[in-house]
């Protein structure tokens, strides 16, 4: 079954066609700006019954250098099956339509995107005949974006950026900016942002740290995402009502925000935190949690 992180590293492409123009920059690539991006069929199925799609195809057409294709490629662990099978998209894409075939990775840990980046060749050392080298995004090359400001100039960069660095301390940051971005978008540009997010970051604790800022900062929008939230917290307030619901929710992000990048939560800290009810307060530990040094700064000029 493919995997909601998975299908957010590459459709995020299809979303914003431009988007690897703009990351190729990052990357130190020398491409000329596309005139025209073309998302392309993704089914490389041949007349034998062998099924074999790319998970993303791009066709990128610039006036300095004519047109290329884009294959790209989610990631999410090392498969010794894979540089044959990329060999087979690029050579079969290359062959279909004539026009030179690129590849792109997506990884969200540093160990599969350096494995993905190594050449494999088809043939043994001596002769090696065909050689796959793909460019690889991931967390090793992808830039951390913290500020509100840069997150809004790109938004689907900010995304990419939440998404390969998923599993690093610092995505509490990165997550904070671009809901601080998406506040000042309309509606429809903001909505698929939130979901590719929430789709890359798949069920890891810093998940609920999303649907928080969704839920708070974002509680106008009518994503699939905050709607969930919302139902959620209808649910919680017939039972305990709304007020205590929501702030059960924000006390649970706040600990995982700190257990997530590694700072010290004591059974103090976490009493303090969980018997709080007053939501201004929840929500200004919930932003200091994401950017604190110390779980000490997080309380900084309260009362115990």
């Amino acid at each position: 079954m493919v995997s909601s992180p998975h299908e957010a590293m590459h459709r995020i492409f299809q979303h914003d066609t431009r988007l690897f123009s703009r990351l190729s920059g990052l990357l130190g690539l020398s491409l000329p700006p596309p005139v025209d991006v073309t998302v392309m069929p993704t089914d490389l199925t041949e007349s034998a019954p062998v099924e074999r799609r790319v998970d993303t195809l791009l066709r990128l057409d610039s006036a300095e250098e004519g047109s290329l294709l884009l294959a790209i490629e989610a990631q999410g662990k090392k498969d010794p099956a894979k540089p044959a099978s990329w060999a087979y998209y690029t050579a079969y894409l290359w062959t279909k339509y004539r026009m030179p075939t690129a590849l792109l990775v997506v990884c969200q840990d540093r160990a599969t995107a350096e494995w993905a980046g190594r050449p494999v060749s088809s043939g043994p050392p001596h002769l090696p005949t065909l050689t796959v080298q793909p460019v690889v995004v991931g967390p090793h090359n992808m830039p951390v974006i913290t500020d509100p400001a840069e997150a809004g100039a790109d938004l689907a960069l900010t995304a990419l950026s939440a998404i390969t660095h998923a599993g690093d301390p610092d995505i509490g940051a990165i997550l904070k900016a671009l809901s601080a971005a998406l506040k000042d978008v309309p509606e429809d540009v903001a909505d698929p942002i939130i979901e590719f997010t929430a789709q890359g970051l798949g069920n890891r604790p810093v998940r609920e740290l999303w649907r928080n800022l969704v839920a708070v900062d974002l509680s106008f929008y009518t994503s699939y995402l905050s709607e969930e939230i919302r139902d959620e917290g209808r649910e919680q307030g017939r039972e305990q009502g709304r007020e205590q619901g929501r702030a059960q929710g924000s006390a649970a992000a706040i600990l995982t925000v700190l257990e997530q990048r590694g700072l010290t939560v004591t059974d103090a800290v976490r009493e303090r935190v969980e018997h709080c009810d007053d939501p201004d307060t929840l929500h200004r530990w919930l932003k200091r949690a994401v950017t604190a040094a110390t779980t000490e700064e997080v309380f900084a000029g309260e009362d115990a």
